[in-house]
């Protein structure tokens, strides 16, 4: 079902999962690109005709927005056994966020107080995709955090359905669940642009989160630098380094659960263990002939699906740290001993009761993770997200004075005259 390849082989490996992402697709770019200019220029006029264009739906400036009726309306459509679990999650969700927040502070020292302070951002749009790939868990996952940092006003974009009323209606209980103060029926790279630039029926946010197709991500990408961006993106991964304790049926049912998300996921498996290797191979057959989603997973697997084995556990966090997984599981006798050999992964998930779908849904760390080997520098969303940190600097006229030739010097050395002379003039020293 999977190719099972040496450790000395798996260089190929990361150059296979890395070559997953489609954002150097230019056709795409140019008309992203097109798509923005044009919301820019012309607002709701542009915003709505893309919508009867790409959604077949005719909105107005009095139809665009959610109305709380299409949100009871929603909540009547849902299981109350699934309204529980929601809410159970939100509360975990946000009870693990509470414990990344930061306050500012001020350290006074003589002569000079020294500090940073903490802003929410004032408006976030989240876009939530429609159809097959609506989640209500990411509205909780994208939400909650900014609610927990103080963001003032929180918007969400989710393109509407044939009948003009949001396409997947549990994500509007799961926005109300989560307190997203105003919902918006568009998407697609419209929306994103809609939501960077402002339009007559929508307000221009400061920071754009959530998922979404090609066209979504590259639109991310476009107005990135006029608004802040969680990340771009990528196909999803899981990552599972197991030993010869583990069961392989569910070794093969956890990268099943990855699989079966898009042809592009990738599902690998890093052993030390040859037979434990063979075992999840057959796993994964039997498996996979009996999901709905079979063809899905049957892609994936024959793209990206992949063993390798190794010749003991350090070898094994080598991959680990070369892949930088979004999910990483640590299925192995001593999970602890090997977490500080891991120093590149989005989640990391540590023994057999630990599966990667308990973090997408209720564990209560963030499920926003980055992809495509950018664990290597980025980190799952968080509070920080939705914050600014302003420098605070408070200095006595003796302070200043005990550190001006330096100042002065260093910002002469720079060619900097102006900067030495904002220094030397508080002292009679004008420089000209």
């Amino acid at each position: 079902m999977i190719p099972v390849i040496r450790y000395e082989d798996a260089e190929a490996l990361k150059g296979r999962v890395m070559a997953r992402s489609q954002l150097t697709n230019e056709a795409v770019t140019e008309k992203v690109k097109a798509i923005i200019a044009r919301i820019r220029a012309e607002g709701d006029a542009a915003l709505f005709d893309y919508t009867k264009q790409f959604d077949r739906v005719t909105l107005t400036a009095d139809t665009v927005q959610v109305t709380r009726a299409e949100i009871d309306a929603a909540y009547a459509k849902a299981e109350p056994a699934w309204i529980d679990a929601m809410r159970e999650a939100a509360r975990r969700v946000t009870a693990f966020h509470e414990k990344q927040k930061q306050n500012t502070w001020i350290d006074f020292q003589p002569g000079i107080a020294l500090g940073q302070k903490i802003t929410p951002l004032n408006r976030v749009g989240v876009y939530v995709p429609g159809g097959t790939a609506a989640y209500p868990s990411s509205v909780l996952m994208n939400v909650l955090p900014a609610k927990v940092a103080g963001v003032r006003e929180i918007v969400m974009a989710t393109p509407p359905g044939p009948d003009g009323t949001v396409s997947y209606p549990l994500t509007l209980v799961a926005a109300d669940i989560a307190g997203v103060d105003r919902i918006y029926k568009i998407g697609g790279a419209q929306a994103i642009a809609a939501l960077a630039f402002g339009t007559q029926s929508i307000p221009r946010v400061d920071k754009i989160t959530g998922p979404g197709n090609i066209y979504v991500a590259m639109a991310k990408r476009e107005v990135f630098g006029h608004v802040g961006i969680d990340m771009v993106a990528g196909p999803s991964e899981v990552l599972v380094v197991a030993d010869d304790s583990a069961d392989p049926r569910w070794v093969a049912a956890d990268l099943l659960s990855q699989a079966e998300h898009d042809p592009l996921a990738a599902a690998i498996l890093v052993t030390d263990s040859q037979a434990l290797a063979e075992q999840v191979d057959a796993e994964l057959a039997r498996q996979t002939a009996l999901l709905p989603r079979r063809e899905v997973v049957e892609k994936s697997l024959s793209a990206y699906g992949t063993a390798v084995v190794c010749p003991d556990p350090d070898a094994c966090a080598e991959i680990v740290n070369a892949i930088a997984p979004e999910h990483c599981e640590l299925y192995v006798r001593e999970p602890y001993a090997l977490l500080p050999k891991i120093d590149n992964a989005g989640a990391i998930f540590l023994g057999p009761w630990s599966p990667e779908p308990l973090g997408d849904y209720l564990a209560g760390p963030n499920h926003v993770l980055p992809t495509s080997g950018t664990a290597r520098f980025f980190s799952p969303l968080n509070v920080d997200d939705f914050v600014k940190k302003s420098s605070i600097i408070c200095a006595t006229r003796e302070e200043l004075a005990s550190v001006s030739d330096q100042v002065i010097l260093l910002a002469q050395k720079e060619g900097l005259d102006a900067h030495a002379n904002a220094v030397a003039i508080r002292f009679g020293k004008e420089i000209r």
